[in-house]
């Protein structure tokens, strides 16, 4: 009688053990992590297409990027959204605007640069499509550079591709991994902090883009370089943009053994 009892706490306790080391504190409705090569360690959802919300600003800024603009010159900033900046006859270098875009997730950066892109908005967008298309995001489309658009979507292995394609780019690489960006007007510094406040307490992050809109849900993608290699976290429909942040960071901590 003794042993069944034993036998049968035993069996309780390593179903309970397991319970526990199986639970993912993730409420997104996708997630991953992969190798730099794209190969999937782990993962939930993964080629399900959703809302990317600002994570489309890495393309804009790609593009912006390759279409080799003077990123000292100082243009117009678009009066068409609103930001914590004057509205009125503001310019700021394509570099400070560029910065804007990945750090502080500036919509009105991320419009101006695409409004002032060679032909305007509608090139840019489609210069946007065409570096998914080169990317072979075949379930990926974007109809605006700041990813208020719903109809903005990816998936997150998809999205592998083009978090491994922006860690090609110094200035995005830069602006990443800066924990906050200063921008003077007329003798004012205005300070904006970076989306993820993981940006000074992870050395290892190489290009990091969060995003949320009410469709698409907290989402993050990052870039890691590890010491047992280079990973790529993605976490798509979490909850809200508080538990977005916790939950890259727990997928960032695991399989580190």
């Amino acid at each position: 009688m003794l042993h069944k009892i034993f036998t049968c706490l035993l069996f309780l306790t390593l179903l309970f053990n397991q319970q526990v080391v199986s639970a993912k504190p993730i409420t997104a409705k996708s997630w991953l992590i992969s190798d730099i090569r794209g190969n999937i360690i782990d993962g939930e959802n993964i080629d399900v297409v959703r809302p990317i919300a600002s994570i489309t600003k890495l393309l804009t800024v790609m593009v912006v990027l390759d279409a080799n603009q003077d990123v000292n010159e100082k243009i117009l900033m678009t009066t068409k959204l609103a930001d914590k900046l004057p509205r009125n006859n503001q310019k700021l270098t394509r570099l400070e605007l560029i910065n804007l875009t990945i750090t502080a997730s500036d919509n009105r950066a991320a419009l101006t640069l695409c409004e002032h892109y060679p032909g305007g908005l509608d090139q840019c967008v489609q210069a946007m499509n065409q570096k998914i298309r080169s990317l072979e995001m075949t379930n990926t489309v974007v109809y605006e550079p700041t990813g208020l658009d719903a109809r903005n979507v990816s998936t997150a292995r998809q999205l592998v591709k083009l978090t491994r394609e922006a860690s090609f780019y110094g200035n995005i690489r830069y602006a990443s991994r800066k924990s906050e960006i200063k921008i003077e007007i007329k003798n004012k510094w205005f300070v904006f902090r970076n989306t993820n406040p993981l940006i000074g307490t992870h050395q290892n992050i190489v290009v990091s883009k969060t995003g949320y809109i009410s469709a698409s849900g907290g989402c993050i993608t990052l870039f890691l370089d590890t010491n047992i290699g280079n990973r790529i976290v993605v976490v798509l429909g979490s909850k809200n943009t508080r538990t977005r942040i916790p939950e890259a960071e727990f997928l960032s901590n695991m399989y580190r053994e």
